[in-house]
């Protein structure tokens, strides 16, 4: 019984044991997943967490993203206000462009034109230039014993009264006893009076009565030219089937001083101071208008250099020179020249000099020889004489007759002069007053 009953009291207490046992373990469990739970509750409150900031970060970049849409916008806004803006301004301007015309009136836009200088204007087409000089511009037909005996230009330069000026050359009119003009723009001869000529400066003036639709050129300056201006001439080539041609080349040289033979001599009587064109010029221009750009004269058409080797050498008068000419022209009929009284050659004429009997010294390197002394000329009061060799007036150096002759007339009558000579072996000095020729010549 004993055993029985302590057997049964260990299987009890064996029961017990196993039932605390197992309540332990279920409280363990228990913990256990107290603690998962509570860990699954952490990771999912971190996963929330998460999620907003995750929402808020997509939040935020869809603030970002539409931030740029509103920039456009007023971007946009200010491009159409500055469209809008240069439109109101290109309106306001036409309009008050167009105020300004209708109240100043068309000759506004002449003006301006007029003071742009010739170097700023921009040459595309030189017709408008030609149209303010072409019906000014004339033929010149002389004649002699009622026979034509030559053609030329001329120009309309002044307007007095009943009377209409024309400058031409001399050279032109020389040989004739009547002048005949005819404008460009039709083919009525009208008769012209020759006021006058002078054959060194080669300028003649001609008169026409005036009539309402006469109009003479506008007057250019030399000193504003620079060297490759456009520039042209209009003129009768060859004659009346030729009238009103028109050419146009550039400014190639300002005062060049070319040696001209008025008589049968072949050497040079005289140097005239000119200037150099490339520009077609042929015989019959002679006498006609040279013209800058603008259409403004600013020559008289003289001459060429004939000869096979030279091609685009042509030349005109400054008009500064002409008009002075033509007013002295107008005045008197002629120009009065001063002169000493003594005859010339030059020291390369071996034949006159032997034929004189003039003896060159050895120091004379050029210059011209006096071959005679007119009596009571200025040179012989003077007391130069036969076999003086000249080298030099008013401290000029002259080595031929035609350098001479343009240092003498660039003076007056009246002046006093110094003139140097070589007088056989020695320089000597002598004053000329310089006396009024009675032939002009």
């Amino acid at each position: 019984m004993d055993k029985d009953e302590n057997k049964t009291k260990k299987n009890s207490d064996k029961s017990e044991t196993k039932k605390n046992e197992t309540k332990n373990v279920k409280k363990d469990d228990k913990k256990v997943e107290d603690e998962i739970t509570e860990k699954t509750v952490t990771k999912n409150d971190e996963m929330e967490e998460k999620k907003v900031e995750l929402k808020i970060e997509k939040s935020d970049t869809v603030i970002e993203k539409n931030v740029p849409k509103k920039k456009k916008k007023v971007n946009s806004n200010i491009v159409i206000i500055l469209v809008i803006s240069i439109l109101l301004s290109f309106v306001c301007g036409m309009l008050g462009a167009f105020l300004i015309n209708k109240l100043t009136g068309a000759n506004s836009v002449e003006n301006v034109v007029k003071h742009i200088t010739t170097s700023e204007l921009v040459e595309n087409s030189i017709s408008s230039s030609v149209d303010k000089v072409y019906n000014s511009t004339v033929m010149v037909v002389t004649s002699l014993d009622g026979k034509e005996a030559a053609t030329g230009t001329g120009f309309i330069y002044k307007i007095e009264g009943n009377k209409t000026y024309i400058i031409t050359n001399n050279h032109v009119i020389a040989d004739g006893d009547a002048v005949k003009v005819e404008f460009n723009d039709n083919d009525k001869k009208i008769d012209a009076t020759i006021v006058g000529g002078d054959k060194y400066a080669d300028i003649a003036v001609l008169t026409i009565e005036t009539k309402e639709e006469y109009k003479a050129v506008e007057i250019g300056d030399n000193e504003e030219l620079k060297l490759g201006d456009t520039i042209f001439t209009v003129g009768t080539p060859m004659g009346k089937n030729y009238k009103g041609t028109v050419t146009k080349g550039i400014l190639s040289g300002k005062d060049r001083m070319v040696d001209v033979s008025i008589s049968t001599n072949a050497a040079a009587d005289y140097y005239m101071k000119v200037i150099q064109i490339d520009a077609a010029v042929n015989p019959g221009n002679s006498g006609g208008p040279l013209c800058d750009v603008s259409g403004k004269v600013i020559g008289v058409i003289s001459l060429k250099i004939v000869e096979d080797r030279v091609e685009g050498m042509g030349f005109a008068i400054p008009i500064e020179d002409a008009l002075k000419y033509a007013k002295t022209i107008e005045t008197g009929g002629s120009i009065s020249r001063p002169y000493i009284g003594i005859s010339m050659v030059e020291l390369d004429q071996e034949y006159y000099l032997w034929q004189n009997r003039i003896m060159i010294p050895e120091e004379a390197e050029d210059g011209i020889a006096v071959v005679s002394v007119e009596k009571d000329s200025p040179a012989s009061q003077a007391g130069l004489k036969k076999g003086d060799i000249i080298f030099e007036i008013a401290g000029e150096h002259t080595s031929n007759i035609a350098e001479f002759r343009y240092e003498l007339y660039r003076h007056e009558v009246g002046e006093t002069v110094e003139v140097k000579f070589y007088r056989k072996d020695k320089i000597t000095k002598a004053k000329i007053t310089l006396g009024k020729n009675p032939n002009n010549s």
